[in-house]
């Protein structure tokens, strides 16, 4: 008797610690996205350079409008733990918690995108090549690779560009070369090998691609 109660209990023993480590392997579930507080959330914080409706018409400030909310989430988060420079952006996301972060993200996101416009025909031509073939002697890359022949990009992993405002794309770029933002290897080790012409021709570029 005192032999069963003993293989019964490691029995149990066991059971219970197959439960517990399927319990911890299990990941925890997230909370769907609150959108009313998002739209509260942004209208409070975001809407005097973002736009009403996440179409910044500020031409150094960037449209979120469309973008994907996984980017969003990952730029608010990095620029409160300060991985991503921008005083401004880090007073305000430092006061966003991660679900004020989904909330906002996927607001924003749910809205359209206004379409853009290259300004310059020759620029937009070459920044054209460049983001649809890159420059093979200099091992630049094709952007349309990642961001997608549209400039839709990847969700979750690679931004939308289409119709972004050249200014906001220009200032980008040359702070990922300069060592200024540095919170994409990727995006460094391509930017490091543009000039001057050739960020501005790509950010014309994007500005119309739709």
């Amino acid at each position: 008797m005192k032999l069963f109660a003993t293989s019964l209990l490691a029995v149990l023993l066991a059971v219970s610690a197959v439960s517990s480590f399927a319990a911890a392997a299990e990941p925890a579930k997230v909370a769907k996205p609150d959108l009313v507080k998002g739209e509260a959330s942004f209208t409070a914080v975001c809407v005097s350079c973002h736009g009403a409706d996440g179409n910044s018409t500020t031409p150094a400030y960037p449209k979120l409008a469309q973008q994907h909310p996984e980017y969003l989430v990952k730029q608010l988060q990095e620029f409160k733990a300060g991985k991503r420079q921008n005083a401004i952006m880090l007073g305000f996301a430092s006061t966003l918690s991660e679900e004020d972060m989904r909330n906002v993200a996927y607001w924003v996101t749910s809205k359209k995108a206004s379409p853009g416009f290259a300004k310059d025909k020759e620029l937009s031509a070459l920044g054209e090549r460049i983001y649809r073939g890159g420059v093979a002697d200099r091992q630049i890359p094709a952007c349309a690779g990642c961001h997608s022949p549209n400039g839709a990009g990847i969700p979750a992993q690679y931004p939308r560009l289409s119709g972004q405002h050249a200014d906001y794309v220009t200032t980008q770029l040359t702070s990922f070369r300069d060592g200024i933002r540095n919170n994409s290897l990727q995006m460094t080790q391509v930017a490091s090998k543009l000039n001057d012409r050739e960020i501005r021709a790509l950010a014309d570029y994007i500005a119309g691609l739709r």
